[in-house]
């Protein structure tokens, strides 16, 4: 029997201990997780759980007794730190040295920190992990004034559950639109509207340069052109890095992720490495890129896992995203970067509508908002490479499934 070791314990991590067992692995598996906690879905944090509507229980991705069942020796509250590939053994933050025989490395992504003075002062939160959204809900439980620095997803999921508290919110945002990186400029503007007509302040091409604090903790931000703005809470989503340290550091080739191919093998065949830390080709966009989904994570430990027990199973998927803001589920599937032309087809009115993003005359991302129909027909389109036209895309009484 051989060690298989699993280092991260996070989504993806959950999904490759589901999909060994599955497949009939009998070897030992041992997880080391940073967290005290087996792993769990991160995305309602920053939405139902935050807002107190999910119970931490149903966060789990499978009941604990599934660990036992299925003889998996946990390893929490504690870190990697060092991995020696002539040995076949990883290093703990506790000093022990653990054996393997093949290796997953699913260390995930860390959140970026703000890089001005008083960044550190309480009241300032990031959130990723549990224990960052319990102690943003015990610290904002009586302030009123909360600011959000980063109008991304988190960011703004965070802003729509604090408003729908009540709170007083303000979303700063350096670049001039919101959720820049992952959508088109036509749906940005939507959300800007959307955010503005539920009450939060919203401020665009705005670039804080300090965080300014009273006996400890964040009183005001001050801003590059001399403004200060009262704040009582703030939660930064500037984005994340990856954690391929541990792997870089061991000689295993990283730029921007850990480099894998498309059976998530990194540069040793013995070791894996998938999710937010991997940098992966993707044959239906024809580059590589790094993605920080639950999408990505899932399917990516699925092909790890056959990798791990010899077996070709190649990562081909469409990057697909979803975020939850007041009454609008925005659900995206292929990527906009490079789109010159934007096609509606739906009522942005009526708060259920698409947008067909275009490159000439080829497709490159459908973002959807309340359209699940919408979306699910946009995934096997561009998995198919079947594009409709313009004109097919804005008629709303197409049926754009019989191009499938």
């Amino acid at each position: 029997m051989q060690k298989i070791l699993v280092i991260g314990a996070g989504h993806g991590a959950g999904q490759l201990l589901d999909s060994l067992r599955r497949g009939g692995c009998e070897d030992s598996i041992t997880l080391v997780g940073e967290e005290s906690w087996l792993p769990y879905h991160r995305p309602p944090l920053s939405k139902k759980f935050l807002s107190g509507e999910m119970s931490q229980e149903r966060l789990a991705f499978r009941p604990e007794n599934f660990y036992t069942r299925n003889q998996i020796v946990t390893r929490l509250s504690c870190r990697a730190v060092s991995l020696d590939r002539s040995a076949g053994c990883v290093e703990l933050d506790t000093g022990e040295w653990l054996p393997f025989d093949r290796l997953a490395i699913a260390t995930g992504a860390r959140v970026r920190v703000l890089p001005m003075p008083g960044a550190a002062l309480g009241g300032v939160h990031y959130l990723r992990g549990i224990d960052d959204a319990r102690r943003l809900q015990g610290d904002w439980a009586d302030k009123q004034e909360v600011c959000i620095i980063g109008g991304g997803f988190i960011g703004l999921e965070v802003a729509a559950s604090a408003r729908a508290q009540g709170k007083n919110v303000t979303v700063v945002e350096a670049q001039g639109r919101l959720m820049a990186r992952a959508i088109s400029p036509a749906m940005s503007d939507y959300f800007l509207k959307t955010h503005i007509a539920r009450g939060t302040r919203v401020l665009l091409n705005a670039a804080v340069e300090e965080v300014l604090g009273d006996n400890g903790r964040v009183s005001a931000l001050r801003f590059s052109d001399g403004r200060e703005l009262p704040v009582d809470v703030v939660v930064v989503g500037i984005g994340v890095l990856p954690n391929q340290e541990l792997a870089a550091d061991a000689g295993l080739a990283s730029d921007n992720g850990i480099m894998v191919d498309e059976f998530a093998q990194t540069s040793d065949p013995r070791i894996v490495a998938f999710g937010d830390c991997s940098n992966h080709p993707n044959a239906l966009l024809g580059r590589r890129l790094r993605l920080e989904s639950v999408h990505n994570a899932v399917e990516q430990a699925k092909t790890a896992a056959a990798s791990l027990m010899g077996q070709k199973l190649a990562y081909n998927q469409i990057p697909w995203f979803w975020s939850d803001q007041f009454e609008c589920k925005l659900q995206t599937v292929g990527l906009s970067e490079g789109c010159d032309r934007v096609v509606q087809r739906g009522n942005p009115q009526a708060g259920k509508f698409s947008l067909f993003c275009f490159r000439d005359e080829e497709l490159l991302a459908v973002e959807s908002i309340n359209s699940a129909g919408d979306h699910m027909v946009g995934r096997k389109l561009l998995v198919a490479r079947v594009y409709p036209t313009r004109q097919q895309a804005a008629d709303a009484d197409f049926e754009l499934k019989s191009l499938l």
